[in-house]
């Protein structure tokens, strides 16, 4: 089969991308033909169809005259329309698989993959489809679904893009147009949710969703290797950002001396965090590969403690398929992912009193019983998580459709 697969990014930037090329190399290793489609950028990594990718900035690192040129494309970009368009005359693929295009090749691609009677399917990493800031919050941090009827505006008057106004009103315009002409929900054939409850959710939102989707978790290709001891911190990696919950973390944490965390990552919160922390936390920055892998596998937990509507974490299928539990908070997908106490822990969203006490709970069970939650949290893992189930999986989707 000759997959094309679609994301803005050719990098290794957050989840979304790590799911992107982690699907290219199962495909490829299954024997299929994969044509990856993307943007141009200093950071990509090589490949032979990068002729074909599109250039458009990064906006969140341009100037405010790049920004203003690019509204256009922002909403509907033609040059995405046409690169694709030459792609796709050349390698006629059977299958289109999307992961993000927002921002950047717009919803312009889905009717040129129409026009091509290319079959699309789409994974769906946030909430971009039914919120226009995709994270269901405003611009103060609330929970926030008042653009779920098609009231976009209010986007524009919560300021729900990191409260920047200018933001919060292009975000407005692109959910207005996508209404109004390219409606995803219309031109794409499959919707592949990473969770049951978001798939829930945009279900609730459009009922249409149900007859046109399916959750598959997220995979991951790392394999386990034995837990020697259970370690003797608790680790964080991700992103620092409020809806990431990383405050929250560091509070508690602060609360409790007998706890030692590693903070692994880097972002706005970093150095705010760094003037707060007592002497049991240490900030390591960003790691990657091997060496991620290393602080992971001799963490006793890893802390999953987001303020968002989390989906499918890459952070709880990474850790607990080396084998490494996960105490995480109870929102969004969170909870379908732990069994409270027996294959990791849950505490109280955004409470930092929860937090602290799980934090020693989870420290203060017994060996015996540490090595349970490691198999529970594995077996899952193994279950849910594996490369075999996800491609056996996938592979249904895409011959439904084709």
């Amino acid at each position: 089969m000759k997959v094309l697969q679609i994301d803005k990014y050719f990098y290794f930037k957050g989840g979304a991308e790590t799911v992107f090329f982690n699907t290219i190399d199962l495909l490829e290793r299954k024997g299929h033909k994969v044509i990856p489609f993307s943007l141009k950028s200093d950071k990509n990594l090589f490949s032979e169809y990068e002729k074909y990718f599109v250039d458009y900035p990064e906006l969140s690192e341009s100037n405010f005259f790049t920004k203003i040129k690019n509204i256009p494309n922002f909403i509907y970009n033609k040059q995405a329309a046409s690169q694709l368009e030459e792609l796709l005359s050349k390698e006629r693929p059977d299958i289109a698989h999307i992961h993000l295009m927002f921002n950047s090749m717009s919803v312009s691609i889905l009717p040129v993959l129409k026009r091509y009677n290319i079959p699309i399917v789409m994974t769906v990493h946030d909430y971009r489809l039914v919120c226009p800031a995709y994270t269901f919050k405003d611009g103060k941090g609330n929970f926030c679904e008042k653009c779920r009827t098609g009231s976009y505006y209010n986007c524009i008057i919560h300021k729900c893009s990191n409260n920047n106004i200018a933001n919060s009103i292009l975000l407005s315009m692109d959910s207005y147009f996508r209404s109004m002409f390219y409606q995803p929900i219309k031109l794409v054939d499959k919707f592949i949710f990473v969770s049951k409850f978001s798939q829930n959710k945009h279900i609730d939102i459009d009922p249409l969703y149900k007859q046109k989707s399916t959750y598959i978790y997220n995979f991951t290709p790392m394999k386990r290797e034995s837990k020697k001891e259970r370690g003797n911190y608790f680790i964080y990696f991700g992103r620092l950002s409020q809806e990431k919950g990383i405050e929250t973390l560091v509070k508690a944490v602060k609360k409790s001396p007998f706890i030692r965390l590693k903070v692994l990552g880097t972002g706005p919160l970093l150095e705010s965090l760094k003037r707060e922390a007592t002497d049991n936390i240490e900030f390591l920055g960003f790691k990657q590969g091997e060496e991620l892998r290393d602080y992971i596998k001799n963490a006793m937990y890893v802390v999953v403690p987001s303020e968002c509507y989390e989906n499918n974490p890459m952070a709880i299928v990474e850790s607990t398929t080396i084998g490494t539990p996960i105490i995480g908070s109870n929102i969004g997908g969170i909870p379908e992912l732990i069994d409270n106490t027996r294959s990791g822990f849950l505490f109280n969203t955004g409470s930092v009193d929860s937090l602290q006490k799980v934090l020693y709970d989870a420290q203060s069970v017994s060996d015996e019983k540490y090595k349970e939650i490691v198999e529970s949290a594995f077996n899952f893992a193994s279950n849910n998580f594996s490369e075999d189930a996800h491609y056996e999986k996938l592979m249904s989707v895409y011959n439904s459709i084709i």
